[in-house]
């Protein structure tokens, strides 16, 4: 039945709509006036062909035209978006709450329009919530006034996943909509789902939006998180400043003849814009919101080519920004199975207030949740999964397919996937044929994956440090790497707002120095990655990448500290012909790197920059 409803309410508007507007625009744009050539000073050119002052048209051109009408007139009808959902699923199942009063229906083999009372959209909501109907589609019509949550006092209280079909151009209208799932009394929150087709430039009006909610919340609540709902990430954000940075890179490669597909002149042709003039690139480049509207005019396929490379680009560009702890998501909720504040220290009191800043030590305990043996092996569904071994460390990881990485220098970086029971990275290929990992059978898979599950903790314990209080008077004193704010609330019910700091900074903050950071603070500082620590007689400790895997390394040593260092339970490796020393990154790290301090103590704590 659903179908049927679907298929009419279709044909009216193909008809209505491709009718009226294209098959009128053929009838009186395409072009049939006959042209005739002539030759002017040696050049052939073409002039328009006329009988007694009236246009005389081609026969070609007219037969060409008619015949185009009539195979457009002959297509079926391609159904609207809310007919196809009635039609798929039926009338029993779909509770529709728009502004129509008539639609079409199919009863039995015949189709019918049925008219809709003012008083069905209270039916269907009703049929909805009290879960005689699974399916609901609202239009803007229905997206105020209205609760659609899972309500506690509801019969339904299934999960809504919530696909945003079109979300408009008007913030506030969106947010509108969304808030209608997702309400306080709620048995769990929905899941939003943003649709768009593989058609890339489309991705230009899920980019208005993404912007417009992100401003709107930096408005309205002071944080661009709440206004964007956690709808959209960080890529679908199109005009960012990241995206002007990847769009100016792409003009780059572009002129270098970099982007495999399209050439400098097949861009400049086919998009109008120009890139260059007589003293080479120009320093005035098009903005990224004309390159945008210029995509939708091109053809699928050159759409196709230039928005996956301007997409490599910006992902690149806010990968580097997450991992260096740059990028900018506003306010942050951290969450945790516990947070205890276990020291607090005022650092700076303001003279005319004495309003305090305070650096408060926070312990976090989090529940670990590894992948366990089961679901590693989901991820086989895929056919390019392979199963890994490491030959050295005996450790199990999924190897998956992962986006490439367009460099800087236009090459392509082929990337993968490895999945592990705490943790997943992606690895380039080079890297990889450099590494142990070796294909594994699904046995000795599962005993390592197993052994290393059941070594995994219940609870995981850190430290973290929150400058809170009175931000705005040493605000230039914090660490200028990361300006994200958290906020988070302890096991007592207190809520703190502030400033995250390195182990680092807060050692140097109090007024004990280096001697605050206990051996345990330093490991965690230091497999943190924003940390490096000088100690005496010209050693050094900081974090660092090897194989794909993070260590602590120990540099400056001499040929009569080795023994010594091996003693305390540092180990070597021989990588590109030089012995190189690292303190272990499991459990007994920190007991290894308390007797490296002991005999080695910290002459001064300093902070990494921002890669």
């Amino acid at each position: 039945m659903k179908k049927q409803i679907k298929e009419l309410t279709c044909r009216a508007l193909h008809n209505a709509v491709a009718a009226y507007y294209v098959l009128d625009y053929l009838a009186h744009s395409f072009p049939v006036q006959l042209y005739e050539p002539f030759t002017a000073e040696g050049n052939l050119s073409s002039r328009p062909v006329f009988r007694d002052g009236q246009p005389v048209e081609s026969r070609e051109a007219v037969a060409r035209r008619n015949e185009l009408i009539e195979r457009l007139a002959s297509l079926p009808p391609v159904p609207g978006a809310l007919d196809q959902i009635v039609q798929r699923f039926g009338t029993d199942l779909v509770a529709e709450v728009t502004g129509r009063s008539r639609r079409l229906v199919r009863w039995g083999d015949r189709l019918a329009v049925e008219n809709r009372a003012a008083s069905a959209n209270l039916a269907e909501t009703a049929a909805f919530m009290d879960d005689l109907k699974r399916v609901l589609v609202f239009s803007e019509a229905g997206g105020t006034g209205r609760s659609y949550h899972a309500e506690l006092s509801a019969r339904n209280r299934r999960l809504r996943v919530h696909y945003l079909l079109e979300p408009g151009w008007k913030a506030d209208a969106a947010i509108q909509g969304l808030g209608r799932t997702n309400r306080t009394n709620q048995a769990q929150p929905p899941l939003f789902r943003p649709i768009a087709t593989d058609v890339k430039a489309e991705k230009r009006f899920l980019s208005t939006i993404a912007r417009r909610l992100d401003t709107l919340g930096a408005i309205t609540r002071g944080q661009r998180q709440t206004g964007g709902q956690g709808l959209f990430r960080p890529e679908d954000n199109l005009e960012s400043h990241y995206a002007r940075d990847a769009l100016r890179q792409l003009y780059l490669l572009l002129v270098r003849g970099k982007i495999e597909g399209c050439s400098l002149q097949i861009f400049e042709d086919a998009t109008g814009l120009k890139l260059m003039d007589a003293n080479g690139i120009k320093d005035e480049l098009p903005p990224i919101t004309t390159f945008l509207n210029r995509l939708l005019a091109l053809t699928i396929d050159l759409q196709g080519v230039l928005f996956t490379a301007f997409e490599q680009l910006l992902n690149a560009k806010v990968e580097g920004a997450i991992a260096s702890g740059v990028y900018d998501v506003g306010l942050e909720t951290l969450q945790a199975e516990s947070f205890v504040v276990t020291d607090r220290r005022p650092i700076y009191t303001h003279p005319a207030t004495r309003a305090e800043t305070r650096l408060l030590t926070v312990t976090e305990r989090r529940r670990n949740r590894p992948v366990t043996l089961d679901q590693a092996r989901d991820y086989l569904a895929d056919a390019r999964a392979v199963l890994l071994l490491n030959e050295r460390s005996g450790r199990a990881a999924v190897q998956l397919p992962a986006p490439s990485l367009m460099l800087d220098d236009g090459e392509i970086e082929r990337r993968v996937r490895l999945i592990r029971p705490m943790e997943h990275h992606h690895a380039s290929m080079k890297m990889m044929d450099e590494s142990h990992w070796q294909p594994a059978d699904r046995e000795t898979f599962a005993a390592a994956w197993n052994g290393e599950v059941v070594d995994v903790p219940e609870f995981a314990d850190s430290i973290l440090h929150i400058v809170a209080g009175l931000l705005l008077p040493i605000w230039k004193r914090l660490p200028n790497d990361s300006t994200r704010v958290y906020r988070l609330q302890t096991d007592e019910g207190e809520r703190i707002i502030g400033r995250r700091v390195s182990p680092a900074w807060a050692a140097n903050a109090c007024a004990n120095g280096a001697s605050s950071l206990t051996p345990q603070e330093a490991f965690s500082a230091l497999m943190e990655g924003r940390t490096v620590l000088d100690l005496a007689e010209d050693l050094q400790l900081r974090r660092v990448r090897v194989m794909g895997t993070h260590r602590i390394e120990l540099s400056g040593f001499t040929d009569a500290m080795r023994d010594r260092l091996r003693a305390y339970g540092l180990f070597s490796e021989i990588i590109s012909w030089k012995l190189r020393m690292f303190v272990p990154s499991d459990a007994t790290g920190a007991a290894v790197l308390a007797k490296v301090l002991d005999h080695y103590p910290v002459v001064r704590i300093g902070e990494r920059e921002a890669a």
